[in-house]
């Protein structure tokens, strides 16, 4: 008797705990890149302006960000809340120590070749059918979607996700899409961050770690 007692005190215990909300996170790696370097180009005076940086092809090659410090940004350093975390990219994430980096730093890693043109194939509809499925099959009511990313061409399927009531914030540089930033629940800037997010200098990791 007192054995199925403590079996349904259990049962209902269980019941009382809190489901534990999870973040869901997808990044478009060469377009957070690629914009962030514009950005870094015009702080360094590089370039006059967004506008002047696109239509000249003016961008800061020398900017890089660190995976580790992003994944913290997005998450709070709270590892246990997400269902997912990926990079998307192409070309460059297929070296073993950028791809070692970024799954080091808490992400998953999703690769796709380039075409003879040297441009990205499927990352865009990738992100869209991974994030989607995500959100339909696998996450919980209340659940964040966090896109890293500032194309338009993501527009739908956010539309589309928070119209079903399912939060999708946008994480990106000032510049994403006018049409993204409009659709999405919320939006993050990650602009006054660009020097934070950046790595370390290699003088100063090889110091702390002598």
């Amino acid at each position: 008797m007192a054995r199925a007692q403590a079996r349904h005190r259990t049962e209902e215990d269980s019941l009382a705990l809190p489901i534990l909300i999870s973040d869901w996170i997808y990044v478009d790696n060469s377009n957070l890149l690629i914009e962030g370097q514009r950005l870094s180009a015009i702080q360094n005076h590089m370039a006059r302006g967004i506008h002047d940086s696109m239509e000249n092809g003016i961008i800061d090659y020398s900017h890089r960000l660190s995976f580790t410090k992003l994944f913290r940004f997005i998450t709070d350093s709270s590892k246990e809340k997400i269902g997912r975390a990926v990079f998307f990219g192409s070309g460059h994430l297929e070296t073993e120590k950028i791809r070692g980096m970024a799954e080091f730093a808490g992400f998953g890693v999703e690769v796709h070749a380039r075409n003879f043109s040297n441009k990205e194939k499927k990352v865009d509809t990738d992100i869209v059918a991974t994030m989607v499925r995500d959100a339909y099959r696998n996450a919980k009511e209340g659940d964040t979607f966090n896109l890293v990313a500032g194309d338009k061409d993501y527009v739908p399927a956010v539309e589309l996700m928070v119209s079903d009531g399912i939060k999708v914030d946008v994480v990106f540089w000032d510049h994403a899409a006018a049409e993204l930033r409009n659709a999405c629940s919320e939006f993050t800037s990650l602009n006054p961050h660009l020097e934070l997010l950046q790595p370390k200098p290699r003088k100063e990791r090889m110091s702390q770690t002598a």
